[in-house]
């Protein structure tokens, strides 16, 4: 099959808040050899500082999220700590149909969903060596308030034991194995069948 004719993949990194899914997703999208596009998801929760509209989400209103839920514009939408977050439909099968691999940073219930609706698709799970690391790491990412904190911990406690269904675990307590673990896996996945 040549590559003008081939489906692009999908694949799906998750873990807890503070595990490092957006740094190791950048760095394989640097890597011109994956023919990687990042899927940018839609989000009701405000932005940060240091956030970009229609670079690291789709910022947008409840009553806009809704309406897009009503109008099946998305492939998966969750409510994550309050907010809605979810995955655009032209976001992921435009690039797939041109023969672009979609990466993107799902929680483990849209993860189960996306696995359910694609045949080309590869969950992997990115896990810190345990919750005390999880919560040095939100405090110093200086984001979150302390409450906001405790609830990212609470759902962390709930996606470590979601890692089951994942056809990879990769523990991210250096980066650069991590990534290099992680590289290996994604190598395999886009060989052609």
């Amino acid at each position: 099959m040549t590559l003008k004719n081939r489906l692009g993949k999908f694949i799906v990194i998750s873990g807890p808040s503070g595990v490092g899914k957006g740094t190791i997703c950048n760095i394989l999208l640097s890597k011109k050899e994956n023919n990687l596009s990042y899927s940018i998801s839609m989000t009701t929760r405000k932005k940060r500082i240091y956030e970009k509209n229609g670079v690291d989400y789709y910022f947008t209103s409840r009553d806009n999220f809704k309406k897009r839920i009503l109008n099946n514009e998305f492939l998966e939408y969750n409510l994550y700590n309050k907010e809605y977050y979810g995955t655009l439909k032209t976001e992921v099968l435009d690039k797939i149909n041109k023969g672009i691999n979609v990466i993107s940073e799902l929680d483990v219930n849209g993860a189960k969903k996306i696995k359910n609706n694609f045949k080309d698709c590869i969950l992997i799970y990115i896990t810190a060596p345990n919750i005390e690391e999880l919560r040095r790491r939100l405090i110093k990412r200086g984001t979150e308030n302390k409450e906001e904190i405790e609830q990212r911990l609470k759902i962390a406690i709930y996606e470590e034991k979601e890692k089951i269904n994942y056809d990879y675990v990769i523990m991210n307590d250096n980066l650069e194995i991590a990534i290099g673990k992680i590289q290996i896996i994604i190598k395999n996945f886009l060989i052609d069948k």
